[in-house]
This record gives structure tokens, sequence and C-alpha cells, in this order.
């Protein structure tokens, strides 16, 4: 049963007080909160978490319209709020979204577009069986206990929800392949395997016409059809015969594509304009510079919005259905970094990640998850400041290359997860200064893969102090600030591993994780080569993330819940806005933007059932 508006909050007040109406509730004088508009700000919050009485009369007549009508409302314009929407319009519900920022597409648009999606139909014609319980287990063996955010019954939710999900966007023309070489990031522990990433195939931009030109893939990589596989082989174009063909292969497919009339964009531009197609064919608004200033509340539930207008004006939206929360994490809140992360942050998340609606979210009592982590990874701090970075992968991971600390010292395995260098970089930082670190290349590394960073900006980055060279390991060390004898001694005992093809200290090359960013031509182990030919680079690296992993806690169906475990009803929220269900770690390839897109659905599912209407005292999942 749909709730009716129930009308239009206090126009007149301003600051901490803005628009907070109590309806008189009971008899005998007791007064209990029935509506509010809450803001972060508002002593709404208390009176919501604490339920205490209120002394003061409501004003009359202080709530009695809205300025739009719709069944859901959409809070982000990435990978989970435009999956909510495609599945919230198929249901046949109204459908509205809002985008903070000027742009749409949000960090989805900016990544690498893979989703880890276990048990989905690419894998059992790549001759990869997968089932539910062994996703189940490496799941438990790679994440543990991470506490509600990734419970059993999430995680449960999640994997069970990929078949699914894979078939209702194919269905709307999604073109799925493969990342067939991919591995799990732990594949040797139980139920890891390589098959589970997958990702869109090069999308033709155009059939986005204008529109397109209002998203962020100007922000991400250029014009170029890539695929997830491509760019690490394409980055050892010159040293082995597979990148080599891989490079040739994507040069034709480019070539193909502008003969053919068509703007091919690969990656994270892929996936977030096939979705964004969908989103167009079936009529659904997107109102961009639209960002959220207010959740409405009645009764327990939340039941619309607040929103402010480019012109700064503000409006209500009625939300009959839910209000699915969207918006991304803080990675860009140097405030709430400091608070949580202890660092200022060097994220590669788009501009408008800021946290306001994790913010307006805690402020009607939803609880928070995983404040204190990131989707953390090495990354190469920018000359400028704007305070973003640049993401690192196969720079540190292809041999001729290792990473010290402020002391000349390694301290962890330069090839493993970006999850777990960050981490190991923020755990070092705790006892000797690591924060930046950094990671040292010889010739044949410069000469045989791309560096992303150094192709962007050399000549920046060196004037910025980020980049050093010298012909010697004695005058780089010099240059960096450390011991000359003790850096020598640290790449002389890399270089003694790196012969001997074992990494005695920290296992690097030991995985096929690992040697999916190496050289197969370098032997004994394609991810270790000795530091011996001059010159010598090093490039600070810092512990930049591709977004924050704290935010609501959510249940199976992305129901916010509160601080007793209740969800919150009317309230969802999905991508990282939400506490991540894979915990502290990073389990495949995609493991940001799976859980996104299921989510979203389960999220736009849920709330055009009957079970939405459950009310305040639905049981949490």
């Amino acid at each position: 049963m749909r709730r009716e508006p129930f009308g239009r909050g206090l126009r007149g007040q301003r600051g901490r007080w803005s628009a907070v109406a109590f309806r008189f509730a009971a008899s005998g004088g007791a007064w209990a909160r029935r509506t509010a508009i809450c803001f972060p700000d508002s002593p709404a919050r208390a009176l919501y978490s604490d339920w205490t009485t209120w002394s003061g009369r409501p004003r009359e007549g202080a709530v009695n319209e809205w300025d739009r009508d719709v069944d859901v409302l959409v809070v982000g314009s990435g990978a989970a709020g435009l999956s909510a929407a495609i599945t919230a319009v198929d249901a046949g519900l109204r459908t509205l979204v809002l985008e903070s920022t000027d742009r749409w597409g949000g960090t989805t648009n900016l990544s690498g577009g893979g989703l880890w999606m276990p048990t989905n139909p690419l894998m059992e014609a790549l001759g990869v069986p997968d089932s539910v319980d062994e996703a189940l287990a490496y799941m438990r063996a790679a994440i543990g206990d991470a506490g509600p955010a990734s419970s059993p019954e999430r995680r449960r939710a999640f994997v069970e929800t990929v078949p699914e999900v894979f078939r209702f966007l194919e269905g709307y023309g999604v073109r799925w392949t493969a990342a067939k070489d991919y591995p799990d990031y732990y594949p040797d522990l139980p139920g890891g395997k390589t098959g589970r990433g997958i990702e869109v195939e090069p999308f033709d931009t155009k059939v986005l016409g204008d529109w397109f030109k209002k998203s962020r893939s100007d922000e991400s990589l250029p014009l170029i059809p890539l695929k997830t596989d491509d760019v690490w082989l394409v980055s050892r174009a010159w040293s082995t015969p597979s990148g080599f063909v891989r490079g040739a292969r994507l040069v034709f497919r480019t070539l193909g594509g502008f003969l053919r009339g068509k703007r091919l964009y690969g990656l994270g531009s892929a996936l977030i304009s096939s979705l964004m197609a969908i989103v167009r064919r079936q009529g659904t608004e997107v109102l961009l510079s639209t960002p959220l200033t207010g959740l409405v509340v009645e009764e327990g539930a939340v039941t619309g919005v607040v929103a402010s207008r480019p012109d700064g004006s503000t409006f209500r939206v009625r939300a009959a259905a839910g209000v699915v929360l969207a918006a991304g994490g803080f990675a860009n809140n140097r405030q709430w970094r400091e608070k949580y992360h202890g660092i200022p942050g060097y994220s590669s998340a788009a501009d408008g990640d800021l946290g306001s609606v994790i913010a307006l979210a805690e402020a009607i009592g939803a609880q928070l998850a995983l404040m204190d982590d990131a989707w953390w990874g090495a990354s190469v701090p920018s000359p400028d400041a704007d305070g973003k970075a640049m993401f690192v992968l196969g720079e540190r991971s292809f041999p001729f290359s290792l990473v010290v600390d402020s002391q000349g010292d390694r301290y962890t395995n330069e090839s493993a997860s970006y999850v777990d260098v960050g981490h190991a970089m923020l755990e070092r930082n705790k006892t000797v200064p690591a924060i930046p670190s950094w990671l040292i290349v010889e010739t044949r590394h410069r000469r045989r893969y791309l560096f992303n960073p150094l192709l962007q900006g050399g000549k920046r980055l060196r004037d910025a102090g980020i980049l050093r060279k010298a012909d010697t390991i004695e005058e780089l060390a010099r240059q960096l600030g450390m011991e000359p004898a003790r850096l020598s001694a640290t790449i002389d005992r890399f270089n003694t591993f790196a012969r001997e093809g074992t990494d005695h200290d920290f296992g690097r090359g030991r995985t096929a994780y690992d040697r999916y960013y190496g050289d197969p031509r370098v032997r004994p182990n394609p991810n270790l080569g000795p530091l011996e030919k001059g010159p010598f680079t090093a490039v600070q690296i810092v512990p930049g993330d591709l977004g924050t992993k704290g935010g609501l806690l959510t249940d199976a169906d992305a129901r916010v819940l509160d601080t007793s475990d209740r969800p919150i009803p009317g309230l969802y929220a999905a991508g990282n806005t939400s506490a991540s269900v894979m915990g502290r770690t990073y389990p495949g390839p995609g493991s940001t933007i799976a859980p996104a897109v299921v989510f979203g659905y389960r999220a736009a599912r849920h709330a055009g059932s009957r079970d939405a209407a459950a009310g305040p005292n639905a049981p949490a999942n």
C-alpha cells in the first residue's frame, strides 16, 4: 500500500533547523516524531535516534505538497544507480535519476569496467565450471570475517543473483565478453578460478548522441576500444609476441571502428555507456547538477527527497516505492579521509565522491560499516594540487622493478593485488615512513613496458620531485635521502632472488594472479628481473584508491539498516555508498562494480515487490 504525499516542508526556515516538521501523535501531551526532512546538522537526527519528546507545537500546514511524484528515486548515475533505474523501469515503476555533478557516469566511467561475476554463463562456454558453493567457499577463504557488511546472507545473495543480472541486462542488449585470462586475485585458495571476470564489448557511443558529451569519458582512457586483457598485453607489446599481436589487433579494431563510422569505447566507458543507452531507451529522466540535500521521513519510512536544482532552488520528490542511494563513497572528502583513514586521500574516483548521501542517511539513523577502509592501490601522486593520483598495476608487477620504503627496504610483494599493496603500505607506515614509497625500475623495464604515469607527464613529475633518475643506485639513493649502502643491499638481495626465480621474502611471482602481470619471456620467474642496468628511475607511490569501501550497512536486498540492525523502510543503497560485501579485500577483477550492479538490481526489484510494503517492522535479511 503506497503512502500519500505528506506535503511540503518548512520553506522559510534556514540553518540548523531547516525543514523539520512534527505532528501531534498521541493524547496525554506526548509528542512523537512523525515526519522529518533530515539534514546532517539537524536536531532531527537525535530525535529520530532517541525518540525524545518535543515540547513545542508543530507549525500548521508545514508539510502539504510535493513538487514531483515517482515510484523509485535513484541518486547517482554510475553502475549501481543505472542498474537500479533499469530494473525499476522494467518492473513498471516510474523512475527518476539524480546526479549531483554536471556529468553522468561516476567512477564507473573512469574504471576498467570489469565485473567479478562468479557462476556467470560465459564460464561454461570457456570450459570453466563454477558453482554457488565454490564461489562462496572462495569468498569465505579470501574475505574471512569482515563483519555484517559481508554477511553470509549478503554473499549468497550476490552470488546467486549474478546469472539473473547477467541475462537481464543481456536481454536489453548488453554484450558481455569474458576477460578469460584474468584469474581470481587469490587463485590458490579453495574455490579460486580463472574466468569469473567479465566486461562489456567495446561500445559505439554514437548511439547516445550529444548526451555522451556529458559523460566522464573524456577523463578516462582515450577513444580506444580496449578490453581488459588488452591492457596488460599491450603494456608488454615490445617484449612479447603475444603483446605485439594483441597490440596489432587493437589497432585494427580501432581503425575498423573508424571506417564503419563508429565511436568505439572500451572498459568503463563501454559499460556505463551501454547502461545509459538502456536508460535513454526506457525514457528515464536523468537530472544533472542536482545534488540530494535531504531525505524525507514519515512514520519511520523514507518517502521522498529534497534536491537542489542548478540554480540553487530546491524541490521535493515523492518516491512511493523507495529511494536508492548510489552516489559513490567519500573518496574526495578530505575531512572524512583524515578522520577515517588518517591520510588526505589520493583517489582516482570521480570528483563527486564526497559522501554527502552517506551523511544524509546517517542523519536519520542509518548504520555505517567499514568506514576505515578503501579500494586501495599503489598510485603515483599527481603533480597538480587536485589530489588525484594515477593508479599503477603492471608497472609495479613487471620484472626489473621493486618497491622500497623511505629507508630503502622492501616490505611487500609488489605483484600482489592492489588492495593488499595498499594495506601493506599503510601498515608499514605505522613503523617506518612509507608514504610515499618509491617504485624503482631499471632501463629494461623502461624500454620494454608501458609506464602510464610517465607517458602522461614525465617532465611534470620530475619538476615536482615525484620522479628521480640516476645512472647508479648509489646516486639514486642520495637523491631519495636514503643510505646508499642500505638501498644497494636491498637491491643485491632482490637480484639474487631474481636470478634464482624465488622471492624468499614475499613470494612475488608465485601465483597465477602475480604472473598475469608478468613477462613470460623473463625466466625463471616472470615477475622477477634483476635491477642491474642504469639509468635507474624512481617514482613516488602512495596509497591511492579506486574509491572507499565504507558506507551504509545494508542487507541482502540492499535495504539500509539502522543502528538497531533493522531496515529503514523505503531506503536502499548500492555501490560505494554501501559498505562492501567484499569486506576488506578484493577477491577478483571487478569486485567493486559487480556488487554495485547486482545490489542496484536487487534494490529496485525489492522496491517494486510486495515485500517493500512490509513496513518498519520487517526483519532484516
